[in-house]
Formats: C-alpha cells, sequence, structure tokens
C-alpha cells in the first residue's frame, strides 16, 4: 500500500510517520461519536491505549461509560482542526492510529482525509472515496456482480417511486421519496425504490490470514446483521393514510436513522450474503488497490424472490455493530472470546504488530 496509491501526492508518507512509532505504545482514536465507545472498549480489551477527539460539552457523556471512555481527551471546538498539522503532529507523538467511522468521514470529509491527513489510518483510505462518491459506489457495486437499483438521471425516466439520496454518510438525512414529473436538485441521486427487507451484514476483511471465507489475499468474516430504525417512515404507516392524506395534513416521510435493531436472517441466506461480500472484496482489490480493509457494511434489501438488491457499501465500522459489544449471532461461530467489531478492529492491529506487517493495513 504506497502512499502515491492512497492520495496521489507523495507528499503525504504515512508510512515513513508509522516506521516512527513505538510499537509497544500504540494508541488507538478516534472522533467520540458514531461507534467510538464500542472502538475505546475493543482497544481496551486488546491493550491498547485510547485517546478521544471531543467537544468539552460532550467529552463528561463519555466519562459516564467507565469500561468504554477513552483514556485521555484531545477536546476541539470543530473537529476539522484535525487536520491542522501541530494537531496531527501532537497525535503522531502518541503513536496514534485513527479509527475512521461514519462520523469522522463526515466531519472531517473523505477529501481531506485522503489528501492531508498524514496520521496512520485503520483501513485504506481511498475506499472511503469510494463509499461517498455515488457514481464510483455504483460502479463498485456493479463490478462486483451484484444488482444495484436502477438509477434516473432526471424525474422524467422514473418508473413507479424513486429516492432521492444525498452523497456521503448522512444518516439518510435530507433523503425523500419522488414520483414522475417532481423536481428535485441535481444534488441529489434518484435511485429506483425497491420494495423488500432491509439487511445490513457487518464483515470483517483481512489480508492478514485465512481463517474466513477465502476472499481476496485473505479472509472476510461475518460478524453481525442489523436493521436501521428510520424516522418516521418505519411507523408512518400506522396513521393508516394515504400518500395524499398525509402531504394534506404536512406529514413528510423521513429516512433519518435513529437506532438498529438486531437481525438474523435465515441460514439458508448466509450463502448468498457472504458471497456478496467476498465479492465486494474482490472487485476493491481490482478497481483500488489494495482494495478495502478492515469493517465493511452492505446495505441491502431482501425481495419477495429471496434477491438481494444492494444499494450502498459503507466502507468502515458502521453503528449497527454498536448492537454486539460483547458478540453477536454469528461471532460465537469464529471465536472463543465475545467479539464486537470494536475489538476485531483492535485484534487486527495487534497481529499486524507482531507480524510486523502493519504497513498492510493502515494508509
Amino acid at each position: 500500500m504506497t502512499d502515491k496509491d492512497q492520495s496521489g501526492n507523495p507528499k503525504f508518507k504515512t508510512h515513513e510517520t508509522l516506521a516512527k512509532y513505538d510499537m509497544n505504545n500504540i494508541a488507538i482514536s478516534t472522533i467520540c461519536s458514531h461507534s467510538a465507545l464500542q472502538i475505546f472498549h475493543g482497544a481496551k480489551q486488546e491493550g491498547f491505549r485510547t485517546i478521544g477527539i471531543t467537544k468539552s460539552e460532550v467529552k463528561e457523556f463519555y466519562d459516564a461509560f467507565p469500561n468504554a471512555s477513552a483514556d485521555e481527551y484531545i477536546i476541539v471546538s470543530d473537529y476539522r482542526e484535525i487536520l491542522k498539522p501541530a494537531f496531527q503532529n501532537n497525535l503522531v507523538k502518541e503513536n496514534a492510529i485513527i479509527i475512521p467511522h461514519g462520523s469522522f468521514v463526515e466531519y472531517v470529509g473523505a477529501d481531506a482525509i485522503q489528501q492531508v491527513l498524514y496520521v496512520p489510518l485503520f483501513g485504506n483510505k481511498t475506499s472511503l472515496k469510494w463509499e461517498s462518491n455515488r457514481d464510483r459506489l455504483g460502479q463498485w457495486i456493479q463490478a462486483s456482480g451484484l444488482r444495484f437499483p436502477k438509477e434516473y438521471s432526471s424525474t422524467e425516466e422514473i418508473e413507479g417511486l424513486a429516492i432521492a439520496k444525498l452523497g456521503g454518510a448522512k444518516g439518510g438525512k435530507g433523503y425523500f421519496l419522488v414520483s414522475k414529473g417532481k423536481k428535485v436538485s441535481k444534488d441529489y441521486t434518484l435511485q429506483e425504490y425497491v420494495v423488500g427487507v432491509r439487511y445490513y451484514p457487518h464483515f470483517f476483511y483481512t489480508p492478514l490470514s485465512r481463517t474466513g471465507l477465502a476472499a481476496g489475499e485473505g479472509s472476510i468474516e461475518l460478524l453481525s446483521i442489523d436493521k436501521r430504525i428510520e424516522s418516521n417512515i418505519d411507523e408512518i404507516y400506522r396513521l393508516g393514510m394515504t400518500r395524499n392524506e398525509l402531504t394534506e395534513y404536512g406529514i413528510i416521510p423521513s429516512f433519518v436513522v435513529t437506532g438498529n435493531m438486531p437481525v438474523v436472517v435465515r441460514e439458508a441466506l448466509l450463502p448468498k450474503l457472504m458471497t456478496m461480500g467476498r465479492r465486494i472484496v474482490e472487485s476493491s482489490l481490482k478497481l483500488f488497490y489494495p482494495g478495502i480493509v478492515g469493517p465493511f457494511c452492505l446495505e441491502t434489501i431482501c425481495t419477495p424472490s429471496l434477491e438481494f438488491v444492494t444499494f450502498e457499501i459503507s466502507a468502515r465500522i458502521v453503528a449497527g455493530t454498536n448492537l454486539y459489544p460483547i458478540g453477536s449471532p454469528y461471532s460465537p461461530y469464529i471465536y472463543d472470546e465475545p467479539m464486537s467489531m470494536g475489538r476485531r478492529i483492535a485484534s487486527e492491529l495487534r497481529l499486524a504488530i507482531k507480524k510486523n506487517m502493519l504497513e498492510k493495513i493502515v494508509s
């Protein structure tokens, strides 16, 4: 994983920075949001120091969970302060490795993470760029041989019902349903609305071992699955109103994610999901070598014919994994000890340090 592969700019030599680290004193760091409690908890289980990046008004709420609070905090007024050289140099002095999550990508920005951030980051920065760009995202999914919803260049092309989406890790904010002929800003992507049940499987790809299902240069593990609770679309049906009646009363369907529910799929569907995960990994190796590394999630809909339609890829840890801080219905089939996604990240870092292969999983 060369520096030029990651940023297109050889100035940012993450691995030269990493070579100066004290491998016996690595710290795991992230913004205090999204899945930080799980990340810190898992890091502590694997014996790492933790550094939380937070705003002053948030710190006390993380300290309220002592088993998952950070060992130390860096207080900021704006999360983009992370990009300042003095801030980054401070993290480098602490031998810090950043774990990206949805809030981290949204607050700091995928472009800035790739072009400006030189603190070592777990995973492949380029995958975050592919996640946040809808054209590239569709290319990635289709290159994997997965079914992807139809996309429309204008509302005049819409057949039936579509959903208008903004790019990036927005948690469903700003999404809305749209039909033929309606005026929509060019900032939105128009995507076929597929009817079915939503499933969000959480995978982990390791290039360091073949302990799971063989994929790419290593293997993938299916650690858990969730379903999102979206406000207010998940409850609006209880009103028993038609779409026109909802509009009349000023009730607008909203897809903002407010929480998560645990899910176990029919066991007969697991081969389909695992195959999808493997294809996503193997296509990523071709599209942006060394491909996706670590945790990722496929956002899917299972149709009545039991076909999975993949409409998003989250190329890092997702908040749905917060349901499983001591393991999931699937993790005991892989590990003897409780294994959250946060701990799985930390254990991968621990293994890479032991094997002197950290450069394979950070960028």
